[in-house]
């Protein structure tokens, strides 16, 4: 008697089992679509000095604290010269000299970017992705990211942004690429 007792207990819990099992994999996890590029991206337009606005942290600006900012010109070969500069605790200055170059036709927005040596260049793990995500039509403000969300600054030609510009951009991250913003870091502009 004591046998079956043990028998019953254990089919009931291995159903039990079954039908919590059964339950949780019927709830699919909320899926993100993928990060939304713009159309294209003029490069020629694109190059000059942009200022970094906000940003979500990152290791490798983790010594910039102020006056980040980038200057990108086309080279001879077609890619783009970047120039990242920013300002460290205690008033010293900091550059990064690296290369970017498109993705696809030559008005892709997605790019990718590298501030290894030259001679590095052929690693794929030296390139970092730079997605072009927003833009407004007087190229003035933007959005770089990657594909995964790690990645976000918001950009601009000048130091400061207007305030309905920056919230609209904010909107726009939000509700047409799902970013969630509460990393996001104001950038100060001296």
């Amino acid at each position: 008697m004591r046998k079956n007792h043990y028998i019953i207990g254990l089919l009931i819990f291995a159903y039990s089992q079954n039908w919590v099992m059964a339950q949780s994999a019927q709830v699919e996890p909320k899926t993100i679509a993928p990060v939304k590029t713009i159309a294209s991206l003029d490069v020629a337009r694109y190059q000059g000095t942009w200022y970094e606005i906000a940003k979500f942290p990152n290791w490798f600006q983790r010594k910039c604290i102020a006056d980040t900012n980038a200057t990108y010109k086309i080279k001879d070969d077609g890619n783009v010269s970047v120039t990242n500069r920013c300002t460290f605790e205690g008033g010293g200055k900091g550059e990064a000299i690296g290369t970017a170059r498109q993705i696809g036709a030559s008005t892709s927005p997605i790019l990718e970017v590298r501030f290894a040596p030259d001679w590095l260049s052929f690693l794929p793990v030296v390139w970092g992705d730079y997605w072009v995500i927003d833009i407004d039509p007087e190229y003035q403000l933007a959005a770089v990211s990657d594909p995964g969300r790690k990645y976000l600054w918001i950009l601009s030609r000048t130091k400061t942004v207007e305030p309905s510009k920056y919230q609209a951009l904010l909107g726009r991250l939000v509700n047409d690429n799902s970013f969630s913003l509460e990393q996001l870091s104001l950038t100060p502009q001296n």
